[in-house]
C-alpha cells in the first residue's frame, strides 16, 4: 500500500520523501550547540533564497533590553502599518530568529505587516520561565510604539506555546490585547498527549516522540509539564481575542491544535482552525507550495483583524 498521501503537490511528496531519507537528530544535552548548528545549517539555503526573494528590510535590533530581528517589507509605513510579535520554534533548545525568516519574510510580504521576531533565550542553559519572560518584556514595547489595535502575536511550534502563553499573561497583567494571533503547529502541551502522538509517530518526516520528550525535560527543569505556564492548553482560554491555527494531517502535535480549539470555542473565543492533507509539522517552513498557500491564508486573516 502507498504510504504517499492523495492530493498534495508533486514538491510536497519529493521534500517528504527527502525528509524521511535524512531522518532526525534529537537534542543532545552534551552537545546542544553542535545540534544548534546542526538545524542552522540545514535551513541556511532555504534562507538565502527567501532573503534574494524579499523586496524590504530586516534589521537586528534590541527591544526593551531583548534582541529582536525587524523585518519590514517594502511599502510599510511608521503610522498604519501593522506589526507581529513574532516567537520562533526549535522545541525552546534551538532555532533563532535567523532560521525564521523562511516564514516571517514571506509573512510580511504577503500580509504587508512589519514582523518582530524575539530572539528568547533557549534551554538547557535557560529553562522555563527565561524565554516567557523575554517575550513578556518585549511586548509593553511594542504596545506602546504601535498600540493594539495595530498588533498581532504569532509563532510556530514552541513558539506557538509562547504567543499563547503570551497572550493569557496579557489578559491576567491587565494589558491591552493585541487584535488576533495565529499559532502554526502549537506544542502547547509539553506532556505530549493525544493520539497525533501515536498515530503520526515515524509520519511526521521533522518531528518524533523521542525528540519533543526530551526537549520537553530540558525546558521543563523539573516543573510540572502539566503546569499552565509550561502548557499553555492547561491555561484559562476565556476573553482571548480571535486566534488562528494551523497544522497537517502528519503533524506529531495534530491532536493538540485539534484539543486546543475545542479548548478556546468551549470557552467563547473565535478560533479558525486549518489541518492540511498530507502536511507536517510546521509544513510552512518549507519551500513547497502548500505552504505558500497557507502563508497567504494567515496573511489574510491578520488582515482581517488589523
Amino acid at each position: 500500500m502507498s504510504t504517499t498521501p492523495a492530493g498534495i503537490s508533486a514538491a510536497a511528496q519529493a521534500l517528504l520523501a527527502a525528509l524521511r531519507a535524512a531522518g532526525l537528530e534529537p537534542p543532545d544535552v552534551d552537545a546542544i550547540e553542535e545540534h544548534r548548528r546542526n538545524v542552522r545549517a540545514g535551513f541556511e539555503p532555504w534562507v538565502q533564497r527567501t532573503l534574494a526573494d524579499f523586496d524590504g528590510t530586516i534589521e537586528d535590533i534590541e527591544i526593551a533590553g531583548i534582541g529582536c530581528k525587524q523585518v519590514t517589507p517594502h511599502g510599510w509605513a511608521e503610522t498604519g502599518g501593522g506589526c507581529i510579535q513574532y516567537a520562533y520554534g526549535g522545541g525552546f533548545v534551538c532555532g533563532s530568529p535567523y532560521e525564521d525568516l523562511v516564514i516571517a519574510a514571506p509573512l510580511a510580504r504577503a500580509s504587508g505587516m512589519r514582523v518582530v521576531m524575539v530572539d528568547y533565550r533557549l534551554s538547557p542553559e535557560h529553562p522555563y520561565p527565561a524565554p516567557q519572560q523575554d517575550m513578556r518584556q518585549v511586548y509593553p514595547a511594542l504596545l506602546e510604539s504601535c498600540g493594539a489595535a495595530r498588533l498581532a502575536l504569532a509563532g510556530e511550534s514552541a513558539g506557538g506555546n509562547q504567543a499563547l502563553g503570551l497572550l493569557q499573561h496579557i489578559r491576567d497583567s491587565g494589558l491591552e490585547a493585541p487584535r488576533c494571533a495565529v499559532l502554526l503547529s502549537p506544542w502547547c502541551d509539553l506532556g505530549n498527549r493525544g493520539d497525533s502522538h501515536d498515530f503520526n509517530h515515524g509520519r511526521d518526516p521533522t518531528l518524533d516522540r523521542n525528540w519533543v520528550e526530551i526537549a520537553a525535560g530540558l525546558h521543563a527543569g523539573g516543573h510540572p509539564l502539566d503546569d499552565a505556564g509550561i502548557s499553555p492548553l492547561y491555561g484559562d482560554m476565556t476573553d482571548l481575542p480571535p486566534i488562528m491555527i494551523t497544522s497537517g494531517s502528519r503533524d506529531l502535535l495534530l491532536s493538540q491544535a485539534l484539543r486546543l480549539a475545542r479548548r478556546l470555542r468551549a470557552a467563547g473565543a473565535d478560533c479558525d482552525l486549518r489541518v492540511w492533507e498530507g502536511m507536517w509539522h510546521v509544513f510552512e517552513f518549507y519551500p513547497i507550495p502548500e505552504a505558500r498557500a497557507s502563508i497567504d491564508e494567515i496573511a489574510a486573516f491578520l488582515r482581517r483583524y488589523l
